[in-house]
C-alpha cells in the first residue's frame, strides 16, 4: 500500500482538515467509511457548474469503471495524448470513493448545499470588495451584475485625434484672424472675432466631456441568482416611484393612469414596489381618475404578468401595430386578450366621462360621495391630502394575488407660502414615502413617461446592489425616448445627439447629469450624505532598509503630505456645508473642534436631526435607516397621521430641505441643481442604456411648443448661472471632477451663446447689403485654415456620429435646432433670466393656439403664436433680401463683383439653411401662411427695402457720370 504512497493515516488527517472547509456536519463524515468521505477538492467557493474535467483531482478513463485499489497508468505510446495528470499522483484512488453510490448521493448532497451556501450574499455586499478589485469568477451568481463596454479604439482614437487637430488649426485661425484685421470694416471685423472666439470656448466647453465615451451592459440573470432563490422570498431591495401631475386638463388623466398601470405591473416583487402620484393641484378629477385606475389595475395586472405583455401601458400596447401573437403560445391568450380590450375601452370611456364633467366646476365646487365638500375645491388653499388605493389588506387582484401599494399625495398649500413648485412637490413625496414605506430607492417619471420595459428597476438594481461598485452610486439614469414623433422630427424633439453621445461621454467621467424624468435614485443620496470613500489599502515598505532612513528621508515628504491633506479637508468642510456624517448618526456622536468624540443624549442628537430633516421623529429614525425598512410596532393610523403633517407648508421652515436634501430650490430645472450636488459630495451616477427603451414619452412636436420647451430649460440655466450654486465657483475641494465640472459648466453657460450667435447670424446680411466683409483679401494660406476648419468640424460629427450610433439626419437636426433654439428661445430666456434674479420681475412669455389639424402628427403643423418667433423671423427675412441684394448687385457691377461676394453668400446661405426647419413652421402646410407671418414679412421687408434705397447698390460707387447730350432744351 505504501508502494511512493501516502499512508491511511496521512489521509485521514488531510481528511480532517478539509472537513473544517466543507459543508457537511462533523458527525456525518466520521461515520462515514473511508471509502466513501469526500475531500474538498477546491476552497468552498467552488462552482457546481465546473465540469469533471476541470477539478483539481483528475480520473484518467482507463481507471473510471475501477473500484480497487491502483496506481494511474503510465502512457508511453506517443501516439496517445497524455491526459491532464493528478496533483498527488502516488495517491490510491479509491479512498475517493468515485464510482461507489454511496459517493455518488453524498456528492449530489454537498452541492447542494454548496450552491446555498455561494448564492447568499448580503444586500450591502463585501466590504471588503471595492472598486477594482478581484472576486474569483467561480460561480454565476457572484460575478459582477454590469460591466463597462469601452468604444473600440479604432473608433474612439481618431476621434481623440481629431480633437486635438481641431485645437491646433483653432489657434492657426485665430493667429490669422487677429493679425489680418480689415481696415474698411474694423468694426464688423472686430465683431466677428469676439463671436468666433466665444463659439470656440463654447465648443472646448462641449467637447472635452466627451472624451471618455463608455457603454454598459447589465446582467438580469445574475441578479436573480444573488437575490431571488427558489423558494426563499425576494431579497430585492424595495422601491418607492414618484408620479407627479399639476393641472388635469392640460395633462390628461388618461395619460396618467397608463403611466401608473405600467408602474403597477413592472416586472418586480409585489410586496416592494409603492407607488405614489403628487397631485400639485389638488383636483379631484386626478383623485377620482387614479381611483378608477386602482379599480382596473386589478385586472391588467394579472394580464400583463401571465403573458409577459410590452410595453405594460395599455394605451400603447392595444394601439402599436405590432405583431402581439409573436411568442405567445398560451391557446386562453387571444380570448382574454380581447376581453381586456373591451375592459379597458370601457375604462377609458369612464376617463373621457369624468374629464367632461370636470369642464364644468359648479359654483359650490365639488363634493364628495359622502356629502362632504372636497378639500381641494381652493387650489392655493387646502390641506394636506392622502388616500392610500392599493396595497392595503383585502385589496387583491381579480386571481387573488397582492397589488403594490397605490398612494395619492396632495401636499397642503397656503397663501404666503412658496411651495418650490414641482422641486416642493418632489421633496413631500420623499418625506411620505419616508414614512409610509421607506424604499432605499427612488424612481422619479413624468405623468407622461410610462415604463417600456418591465426590466427596467432590474436593469437599475443590476448597478444599485451591485457588491462592488454599487454603494458609490447616487442615481442611475435613463435616456428619454418618444412616442409620437414624425420620422423627420423636424425640430429635434428625440435629442438623439444629446442623450446618445453626451451622455455617453458623461458616463465615462462622473456619470450623466440628472434630466428630471426616468431616473433611480438612492436616497440616502437625496438626503445629502457624502458617498462612502475607498478605502485606502496601507502602504508596502521594504524591511530591508534600516528605519532611521525612512526617518531621514521621508520626514519632510510626510509632513509636506499631512499638511496638504489637512488643509484639503478643512476647504472641505468650508466648501460643502455637509449635513452630517452617517457613521456619526448611527453611532450618536460628533467630532468637536479638538477632535475628541462627544457622547451626545439622544435628546440632543434628535433635536439635531430635526433640525435638519424637520419636527417629524418618525421620518427622522426612518432617515437614519441606511437600508430603508419600517418601524416593527408602527400602526398604520398613526403612519398616516405622521405622513400628513410631513406635507405641511411650514415642515420645511429653518431646516435643510431644498438646500441641502431633497431636490434643491432655485431653480426652474431642479433637476440639473439637484445632480450637480450629488456629485459635488462625492457620488457618481450611472446612464443605462436597455436595448428595449425603459421609458417612453409625450413630447411637444409644434414650433412654439417645442421653442416654449427650451426656453424653460434655458431660463433655468441661466437662474443657475446667477446663483451661489453656479458650478463656475461652487464646490471646489469636494468629489466633482474637473471634466465633469466642465459639462455642468456648460450645461449652465450655454445660453448666453445667443448674444454672439444672433449677432453673427446678422453680420452676413449686413455684408451683403454693406459690401463690405469681415475678411480681407484671402491668401491661400488662409484658404487652407478654412478649409481645414470646415473639414475639422465635419470629421468630428461624422467620427461622433460613429461611436453614438446616431444618424445622420439626427445630427443634421440637432446642428439646426442649435441655431433655431439659440436666436429664439434662449435669447429670451437670458432677459427673463437677469430680469428675474436682478431686477424681481417675473416675466412668463405664453403660448396660444390658434388653429389645428386633423391626422396624424396634425400637431406638426398647429401653429401658436409666441413673441419667441420674432426674431428668427427677422433673421431669415434679412439674410434672404440680403442675398437678392447681393446677386442683384453683382449682376449690375459686372463679371469682377462674383468674386468677392462668394464668401458672403456662403455665411448668408449658411443661415439660411439652418433656419430652414423654422420657415417650414411658419409656413404649416403648404396651403396656408399664418396672416401674422404675413403682415411681419411685409413689415420687415419694407424697412429692408428702404434700408436698400439707402445703400443704392446699383448706383456706381463715385456718384453718377454726367454727360453733355448736346441737345438744346430751352
Amino acid at each position: 500500500m505504501n508502494n511512493g504512497g501516502i499512508g491511511f493515516d496521512q489521509v485521514s488527517e488531510g481528511m480532517s482538515v478539509s472537513r473544517r472547509h466543507s459543508g457537511f456536519p462533523q458527525s456525518d463524515l466520521d461515520s462515514a467509511p473511508p471509502g466513501s468521505q469526500i475531500p474538498l477538492l477546491t476552497y468552498g467557493d467552488e462552482d457546481i457548474e465546473i465540469s469533471s474535467d476541470r477539478h483539481a483531482l483528475i480520473v484518467p478513463p482507463s481507471l473510471s469503471g475501477h473500484s480497487h485499489k491502483g496506481h494511474p497508468a503510465s502512457l508511453s505510446d506517443p501516439t496517445i495524448a497524455a491526459h491532464p495528470r493528478p496533483m498527488v499522483p502516488q495517491k490510491d484512488l479509491a479512498v475517493y470513493g468515485y464510482g461507489s453510490v454511496a459517493w455518488k448521493d453524498r456528492m449530489e448532497e454537498w452541492k447542494r448545499k454548496q450552491n446555498e451556501k455561494l448564492q447568499v450574499v448580503k444586500h450591502e455586499g463585501d466590504p471588503d470588495f471595492e472598486d477594482g478589485d478581484d472576486i474569483p469568477m467561480m460561480d454565476e451568481g457572484r460575478q459582477p451584475l454590469s460591466r463597462k463596454i469601452p468604444i473600440k479604439s479604432s473608433k474612439i482614437n481618431p476621434y481623440r485625434m481629431l480633437i486635438v487637430l481641431r485645437l491646433v488649426i483653432l489657434s492657426l485661425f485665430f493667429h490669422y484672424r487677429i493679425l489680418h484685421p480689415v481696415k474698411d470694416a474694423y468694426a464688423l471685423w472686430l465683431t466677428s472675432v469676439i463671436c468666433e472666439i466665444w463659439f470656440a470656448v463654447s465648443w472646448v466647453l462641449d467637447q472635452f466631456p466627451k472624451w471618455y465615451p463608455i457603454e454598459r451592459e447589465t446582467y438580469l440573470d445574475r441578479l436573480s441568482l444573488r437575490y431571488e432563490k427558489e423558494g426563499k422570498p425576494s431579497e430585492l431591495s424595495p422601491v418607492d416611484v414618484f408620479v407627479s401631475t399639476v393641472d388635469p386638463l392640460k395633462e390628461p388623466p388618461l395619460i396618467t393612469a397608463n403611466t401608473v398601470l405600467s408602474i403597477l405591473a413592472v416586472d418586480y416583487p409585489v410586496d416592494r414596489v409603492a407607488c405614489y402620484v403628487s397631485d400639485d393641484g389638488a383636483a379631484m378629477l386626478t383623485f377620482e381618475a387614479l381611483s378608477e385606475t386602482a379599480e382596473f389595475a386589478r385586472k391588467w395586472v394579472p394580464f400583463c404578468k401571465k403573458y409577459c405583455i410590452e410595453p405594460r401601458a395599455p394605451e400603447w400596447y392595444f394601439c402599436h401595430k405590432m405583431d402581439y401573437l409573436k411568442n405567445k403560445v398560451h391557446p386562453a391568450f387571444v380570448r382574454e386578450r380581447r376581453a381586456m380590450k373591451r375592459d379597458y375601452e370601457e375604462f377609458k370611456v369612464k376617463i373621457n366621462a369624468l374629464v367632461a364633467t370636470a369642464q364644468k366646476v359648479p359654483e359650490e365646487g365639488w363634493t364628495m360621495q359622502d356629502g362632504t365638500p372636497w378639500p381641494g375645491n381652493s387650489t392655493r388653499d387646502h390641506p394636506g391630502m392622502i388616500q392610500v388605493f392599493l396595497g392595503s389588506d383585502g385589496v387583491r387582484d381579480v386571481e387573488n394575488n397582492e397589488l403594490p401599494r397605490l398612494v395619492y399625495v396632495s401636499r397642503e398649500k397656503r397663501p404666503g407660502f412658496d411651495h418650490h413648485k414641482k422641486a416642493g412637490a418632489m421633496n413631500s413625496l420623499i418625506r411620505v414615502s419616508g414614512v409610509l414605506s421607506n424604499a432605499p430607492y427612488l424612481l422619479n417619471v413624468d405623468c407622461d413617461h410610462y415604463i417600456n420595459n418591465s426590466k427596467a428597476l432590474r436593469e437599475a438594481m443590476c448597478f444599485m446592489m451591485d457588491p462592488q461598485s454599487g454603494k458609490k452610486i447616487c442615481y442611475v439614469q435613463f435616456p428619454q425616448r418618444f412616442d409620437g414623433i414624425d420620422r423627420h422630427d423636424r425640430y429635434s424633439n428625440r435629442n438623439v445627439v444629446f442623450f446618445d453621445i453626451n451622455m455617453k461621454g458623461l458616463d465615462g467621467l462622473q456619470g450623466p447629469i440628472y434630466v428630471g424624468t426616468g431616473c433611480v435614485f438612492r436616497r440616502q443620496a437625496l438626503y445629502g450624505f457624502d458617498a462612502p470613500k475607498k478605502k485606502k489599502a496601507p502602504r508596502k515598505t521594504c524591511n530591508c532598509w534600516p528605519k532611521w532612513c525612512f526617518l531621514c528621508c521621508g520626514s519632510r515628504k510626510n509632513r509636506k503630505a499631512k499638511t496638504a491633506a489637512a488643509d484639503k479637508k478643512k476647504k472641505n468642510r468650508e466648501a460643502s456645508k455637509q449635513i452630517h456624517a452617517l457613521e456619526n448618526i448611527e453611532e450618536g456622536r460628533v467630532t468637536t473642534t479638538k477632535g475628541s468624540n462627544v457622547e451626545l443624549s439622544t435628546e440632543a442628537m434628535q433635536l439635531k436631526l430635526e433640525k435638519k430633516f424637520g419636527q417629524s421623529p418618525v421620518f427622522v429614525a426612518s432617515a437614519r435607516m441606511e437600508n430603508g425598512g419600517m418601524a416593527r410596532n408602527a400602526s398604520p393610523a398613526c403612519l398616516l397621521k405622521e405622513a400628513i403633517q410631513v406635507i405641511s407648508c411650514g415642515y420645511e421652515d429653518k431646516t435643510e430641505w431644498g438646500k441641502e436634501i431633497g431636490w434643491i430650490y432655485g431653480s426652474v430645472t431642479e433637476d440639473i441643481l439637484t445632480g450637480f450636488k450629488m456629485h459635488s459630495h462625492g457620488w457618481r451616477s450611472v446612464y443605462c442604456t436597455p436595448k428595449l427603451a425603459a421609458f417612453k414619452g409625450s413630447a411637444p412636436i409644434n414650433l412654439s411648443d417645442r421653442l416654449h420647451q427650451v426656453l424653460r430649460w434655458a431660463l433655468g440655466s441661466v437662474e443657475i448661472f446667477l446663483s451661489r450654486h453656479c458650478p463656475i465657483w461652487y464646490g471646489y475641494g469636494g468629489g466633482l471632477k474637473w471634466l465633469e465640472r466642465l459639462s455642468y459648466i456648460n450645461s449652465v453657460v450655454y445660453p448666453w451663446t445667443s448674444l454672439p450667435l444672433i449677432v453673427y447670424c446678422s453680420l452676413p446680411a449686413i455684408c451683403l447689403l454693406t459690401g463690405k466683409f469681415i475678411v480681407p483679401e484671402i491668401s491661400n494660406y488662409a484658404s487652407i485654415l478654412f478649409m481645414a476648419l470646415f473639414a475639422s468640424i465635419a470629421v468630428t460629427g461624422v467620427l461622433e456620429m460613429q461611436w453614438g450610433k446616431v444618424g445622420i439626419d439626427d445630427w443634421w437636426r440637432n446642428e439646426q435646432f442649435w441655431v433655431i433654439g439659440g436666436v429664439s428661445a434662449h435669447l429670451f430666456a437670458l432677459f427673463q433670466g437677469l430680469l428675474k434674479v436682478l431686477a424681481g420681475v417675473d416675466t412668463n412669455f405664453t403660448v396660444t393656439s390658434k388653429a389645428a389639424d386633423d391626422g396624424e402628427f396634425s400637431d406638426l403643423y398647429l401653429f401658436k403664436w409666441t413673441s419667441l418667433l420674432i426674431p428668427p423671423t427677422t433673421l431669415l427675412i434679412i439674410n434672404v433680401i440680403g442675398i437678392v441684394v447681393g446677386i442683384s448687385d453683382a449682376i449690375s457691377n459686372g463679371y469682377d463683383s462674383w468674386g468677392p461676394l462668394f464668401g458672403r453668400l456662403f455665411f448668408a446661405l449658411w443661415v439660411v439653411i439652418h433656419l430652414y426647419p423654422f420657415l417650414k413652421g411658419l409656413l404649416g402646410k403648404q396651403d396656408r401662411m399664418p396672416t401674422i407671418i404675413v403682415v411681419w414679412s411685409i413689415l420687415l421687408a419694407s424697412i429692408l427695402t428702404l434700408l436698400w434705397v439707402r445703400v443704392n447698390p446699383f448706383v456706381a460707387k463715385g456718384g453718377p457720370i454726367l454727360e453733355i447730350c448736346g441737345l438744346d432744351c430751352l
